[in-house]
């Protein structure tokens, strides 16, 4: 009676294990495995004969020793439960999604919880990994922040040129004049007007006009480093933000946008449809109030260089 009972329990805990839908894995303090369950198994393609008294890493290179070692060892010596969750690692065991649901991903993500299991005399001698697949989970929440930077950044940006819209772009010349103010550094903005525009419009139709605008966005984006902001002001006004940039660098780079654009031409109705800029260029100077003084004063030099005659770089006293 005693067997038939001992071999009644021994199913009874193997039925337990095949039938929940997490992963059970108990390894000893060597990291060999003692228990594996139908869900690893099912996963991994490994039975339990195959791994039982097996060194986990051996089969599971994936895993980092080190760093499992570093997050195991509170359960051994403090008896205290562990969490590892999938944003601070995706998953533990690289499993293959094989549901229809988690198919958009490559890799089983998961959530590990690791148990002390303390034997009789009460030291720990085992830890039980409890594996959950939350593929499910992991990929709304990662669908709806790739769709919030997605509006976020859509937020920023001008429509017609991809290049930041004027809200974004003055809520970033108060920060970089506030930075300025602080530390005294060298940096320009940059004010650009394309000529005639309101003639191309006339001439040509609207649609040569938006094709003269994205023309001009290119030759802004080839011209610029990646840490200068640019953006469509309004209409055909555009401007650049130049950080840490001496003024006789922001000269040089304002010319050679205006060389870029002279040479530029769209084709629009099998007629070529070419333009120039005209373009002011103001310094930061410790004396500006504001960061709007500031664009003042590129502003005015824009307006000096369209009165002188259009196609130059003015400078701003």
């Amino acid at each position: 009676m005693a067997v038939d009972s001992s071999l009644a329990e021994m199913h009874w805990k193997h039925d337990l294990l095949g039938s929940i839908e997490v992963g059970i894995v108990v390894l000893d303090k060597n990291y060999n495995v003692q228990v594996w369950n139908q869900f690893m198994e099912n996963h991994s393609s490994i039975v339990p004969g195959m791994i039982q008294d097996k060194n986990i890493f051996e089969f599971f290179p994936e895993i980092d020793e080190k760093w499992f070692c570093r997050k195991a060892e509170p359960a051994f010596t403090l008896k205290s439960p562990v969490f590892i969750i999938w944003e601070q690692r995706p998953y533990l065991f690289r499993f293959d999604c094989n549901r229809p649901i988690t198919a958009q991903s490559e890799s089983m993500f998961q959530n590990i919880t690791i148990f002390p299991l303390a034997s009789l005399t009460g030291q720990v001698e085992q830890i039980c990994l409890v594996i959950y697949d939350v593929t499910d989970e992991a990929l709304g929440r990662l669908r709806i922040e790739s769709l919030n930077k997605q509006l976020e950044r859509m937020s920023r940006l001008d429509g017609l040129t991809e290049l930041y819209n004027r809200q974004y772009w003055g809520e970033q010349l108060a920060l970089e004049y506030k930075r300025d103010k602080r530390t005294d550094v060298a940096s320009a903005l940059i004010m650009m007007d394309i000529d005639y525009f309101k003639k191309i419009n006339d001439t040509y139709g609207h649609l040569a006009g938006d094709s003269v605008i994205k023309s001009f966005a290119n030759v802004i984006r080839k011209a610029t480093r990646e840490t200068d902001l640019a953006c469509r002001y309004g209409g055909e006004e555009f401007a650049i933000i130049l950080p840490d940039t001496p003024i006789e660098n922001v000269e040089f780079v304002a010319e050679r946008i205006r060389r870029f654009a002279e040479k530029k031409f769209v084709i629009h109705d099998g007629i070529e449809v070419s333009y120039t800029v005209s373009i002011g260029v103001a310094g930061f100077k410790p004396s500006y109030k504001s960061h709007t003084q500031w664009l003042d004063a590129a502003d005015k030099a824009l307006y000096k260089a369209k009165e002188s005659g259009r196609n130059k770089v003015v400078l701003s006293d």
